[in-house]
């Protein structure tokens, strides 16, 4: 999802790959904020009228959650490389068996996490864009909303867009940015919580490891190890 809208941290310096996420984050950013502005010029003329104003709330609070989070993930990439670099190395270290399930399990459940948000992002584009074209909507419309058809985000344009192609083209942009907003949305979530889930992952197997220490043939060695890496999850966590 975060290579997609161009947010996933680079694993290499090639210079094109750099330029295809920058392209592709540009992108990302210039259809949220055409979106989201026109979102936001409609809440300042509907402002006092509840319905309308919730109607609006609905779409532009999460896309104003989702420029936020993209301006964050975005200024702490080189941060964030460290830590995809040190999850890595632990899968590939020798490991237990017991350790390795661990691990499988922690990963089945952002995969799982992961799929929930993409079924989450289909049903919103089904219900925001499909379902008007077939004169379905869930929208508040009202004739200072929407003086023509109505799209799927309450949206000001100082054009008008009632008229083809003008409908369809601002129809096809707002589709384009649900669709990307709600995958770096739920790309970001879905990355934090795989941070959070590979170190508790790796705290338990460090607490397997404890536990058995006094089975170690080396019990220096494996103390040492452990200190080592019990330190390394604090600075990862931290």
């Amino acid at each position: 999802m975060l290579k997609i809208v161009g947010l996933w941290p680079l694993e290499n310096k090639d210079t094109n790959v750099a330029l295809l996420s920058k392209l592709q984050l540009l992108f990302n950013v210039a259809t949220l904020i055409f979106v989201l502005i026109p979102a936001l010029w409609s809440l300042i003329r509907v402002w006092g009228d509840m319905m309308l104003m919730i109607d609006n709330l609905q779409y532009t609070l999460p896309l104003l959650i989702t420029a936020l989070k993209v301006s964050i993930l975005w200024s702490k990439r080189e941060v964030l490389m460290p830590l995809i670099d040190m999850i890595a190395k632990d899968w590939m270290k020798a490991k237990l068996e017991k350790e390795r399930n661990v691990m499988l399990n922690r990963a089945r459940i952002t995969r799982v996490l992961a799929m929930c948000g993409g079924f989450m992002i289909l049903l919103t584009l089904l219900i925001t864009i499909i379902l008007p074209c077939f004169g379905l909507t869930l929208r508040h419309v009202t004739n200072l909303t929407d003086p023509g058809k109505p799209l799927p985000i309450q949206s000001y344009y100082l054009y008008d867009v009632s008229k083809s192609p003008q409908f369809e083209l601002m129809l096809l942009i707002q589709g384009i940015g649900l669709g990307l907003s709600g995958l770096s949305y739920t790309g970001v979530d879905t990355f934090l919580g795989l941070l959070i889930l590979h170190i508790c992952g790796q705290l338990e197997n460090l607490h397997v490891r404890l536990t058995n220490l006094g089975e170690s043939s080396n019990y220096k060695v494996a103390l040492k190890y452990n200190v080592k890496d019990h330190v390394r999850l604090i600075r990862f966590s931290s």
